[in-house]
């Protein structure tokens, strides 16, 4: 056998092909959403994948407000942020954090699932999270998926 015909695929930025993805959160648990979410923006899905390129895709997740969190996570799960001040750490658990902003509690938990580094920054920039069911991207005509197909 000719070993030197296998040649392993690497991708890099102008071979990458993204697509548009759209995501309905509706009912979907908070976790198992994200992490299947960080993989599909991640490209860990497709064939070509390459650790140290963005090659996943755009997602689009709709309907933010209506995920799911298990147990007493409503009541126990608490956000932490600080002022910058000495005693400066501010509370707020997750059903604070719906009724301020609904959408934070999905970015927040997808942001944890990628990368610590400039290539994690770059990839949660390929992430659009919106309240309803309406989103401005209609253009790049996204295509539906069902997370339950991901493993």
């Amino acid at each position: 056998m000719n070993t030197l015909s296998y040649k392993t695929a690497s991708a890099n930025r102008q071979t990458v092909e993204k697509d548009w993805v759209l995501v309905d959160a509706t009912d979907e648990i908070l976790g198992r959403l994200a992490s299947k979410v960080a993989k599909i923006l991640r490209g860990k899905h497709k064939a070509l994948f390459t650790p140290h390129v963005d090659c996943g895709d755009n997602v689009i997740i709709i309907n933010a407000e209506k995920i799911r969190l298990t147990g007493n996570k409503w009541q126990d799960k608490s956000y932490v942020r600080h002022t910058g001040y000495p005693g400066g750490q501010r509370f707020k658990t997750a059903e604070q954090m719906m009724a301020k902003k609904p959408t934070f509690m999905v970015e927040k938990a997808i942001k944890g699932m990628l990368p610590k580094n400039k290539l994690g920054s770059q990839i949660f920039r390929n992430l659009r999270v919106f309240e309803g069911s309406e989103h401005p991207h209609a253009a790049q005509e996204p295509k539906v998926i069902n997370l339950n197909t991901i493993k």
